[in-house]
């Protein structure tokens, strides 16, 4: 029997994103963030709304992304899997677990607190940050990018 371990979610960060490095020199960033679900009561017009709080953990290139891009009350799509974690408690000796989100994706959303959400997606900052998603090697923000040379006219080399 196959098996699948796939989540996708939008939700909203409750704090700043959190990087820390490991001590083999891995990048990681811890993310949380609250997935609202609106659901009706038994009566017409009864509204009801749930809250889900979720840890998330960036690995390496992805996590400096959202240090970079995401702040307090930003909206993000992440993508990724679920993990479980266990341990000790130190205090009281018990087994503990959780279940996290190991991002393996994630897109920066328009909206949030910053006001950047009027109209679509925010202005880039520095960095190649465009429509929700990154893109290295772009020209950073204030230096126009050079412009690719025009094809001559006569140039019949097209491989098709």
């Amino acid at each position: 029997m196959a098996n699948l371990n796939k989540v996708m979610l939008i939700g909203n960060l409750t704090s700043d994103p959190e990087v820390r490095t490991t001590p083999r020199g891995s990048s990681l960033t811890e993310l949380r963030i609250a997935v609202n679900r609106v659901t009706s009561g038994p009566n017409e017009g009864d509204k009801r709304e749930e809250t889900t709080f979720l840890d998330v953990t960036c690995w390496g290139r992805t996590g400096e992304i959202a240090a970079q891009y995401l702040s307090k009350g930003r909206p993000v799509f992440i993508e990724g899997r679920l993990q479980m974690d266990s341990w000790e408690d130190k205090q009281t000796g018990q087994r503990r677990s959780r279940i996290r989100i190991i991002a393996e994706n994630l897109q920066l959303l328009s909206g949030g607190r910053d006001g950047a959400s009027q109209g679509g997606t925010p202005a880039p900052r520095q960095g190649g940050y465009n429509n929700g998603s990154y893109r290295q090697g772009t020209a950073p923000q204030g230096e126009p990018a050079a412009p690719s040379p025009a094809p001559a006219e006569d140039d019949d080399d097209i491989p098709f």
